[in-house]
């Protein structure tokens, strides 16, 4: 499991479970990640790697990046996720 800085990741535990987040960083066993809602850029989530599960998106966090465009960002792919799922 690589999760690695600009990777979408869903939580799988939690009171965010179920939710899409991007890797700011990773530290250890450890990610910070936000969402650009609830948890801001300026401001994210420490949550161990073991509940957090890799997607095959990522997300280009080099070009300036402020909480609508990520939250823009992880909408599109949330919308993508739901359509390809079968039912």
């Amino acid at each position: 499991m690589s999760i690695k800085e600009g990777c979408v990741v869903r939580s799988i535990s939690g009171r965010d479970a179920g939710g899409f987040f991007v890797v700011l960083q990773t530290e250890g066993d450890f990610a910070w990640i936000a969402d650009g809602k609830v948890r801001k850029l300026a401001k994210p989530k420490k949550k161990r790697l073991k509940h957090l599960r890799k997607t095959n998106a990522v997300i280009e966090l080099s070009r300036p990046m402020g909480d609508r465009l990520l939250r823009q960002e992880l909408a599109r792919f949330g919308q993508e996720e739901s359509r390809l799922s079968p039912m």
